[in-house]
């Protein structure tokens, strides 16, 4: 359980919260928009109609109490920005911002966010990336050039050894599990034979594994 000061309730705000509150968190809300506190304040047990970007407004909720600090405002990048530099000046532990450009993300991390999130990007690029390959059931974005992916086996895999294989050389991918139904298979060798309705948990440059998965159609 983490304790979370969430400010700005707008869509983002509102589902990020609902899923705290669904695992257990303790969540504080804040929005300077009384009618959002208003539809809200029944479901959680701190919530407040402030505008953060009163310095002396935010000194009075012991920002560093909170393990997590979210800056969830899409709609006012001003307000985010100044709220963010606020929070670490008054000792925030983490700070995480929403941001909705690359050049938002470069100013928000300047004034001190730990991390940015991009909700309508990420949404964006996994929709982008399921389109564009069927083989792939899910993927994780590690950085900007690297992921974690969730592929089917190649039917031309199928009853082949991995070590004739050979993913990593040719395919620049590392398989780090083979699900099998409802087990996983974390260790494998060399010797490992492919079959029917494996699913690979695979690792590598993001570009390469997509032109690997698309060529599988």
């Amino acid at each position: 359980m983490v304790s979370v000061l969430l400010i700005g309730m707008g869509k983002f705000g509102r589902e990020l919260g609902e899923r705290l509150l669904g695992m257990g968190d303790e969540v504080m809300i804040v929005d300077k928009n009384e009618d959002n506190i208003n539809a809200l304040a029944s479901r959680y047990t701190n919530a407040l109609i402030m505008n953060c970007m009163i310095i002396d407004n935010l000194k009075t909720l012991d920002i560093p109490a909170f393990d997590v600090c979210v800056v969830a405002i899409g709609d006012d990048f001003q307000a985010s920005l100044e709220i963010t530099s606020n929070l670490k000046d008054l000792g925030a532990k983490k700070v995480v911002s929403k941001a909705s450009t690359e050049i938002q993300r470069k100013f928000l991390t300047r004034a001190g966010a730990d991390e940015v999130i991009y909700p309508d990007k990420d949404v964006a690029e996994k929709l982008a990336v399921t389109l564009n390959s069927a083989n792939v059931i899910n993927f994780i974005e590690l950085d900007n050039d690297h992921a974690i992916f969730e592929i089917e086996t190649p039917k031309r895999w199928l009853r082949k050894k991995l070590i004739d294989i050979n993913p990593r050389a040719k395919y620049g991918m590392n398989i780090l599990t083979v699900k099998k139904g409802n087990s996983d298979i974390s260790t494998i060798d060399g010797n490992y034979v492919f079959e029917e309705g494996d699913l690979l948990v695979v690792f590598g440059n993001t570009e390469a594994i997509l032109r690997f998965t698309n060529k599988q159609k």
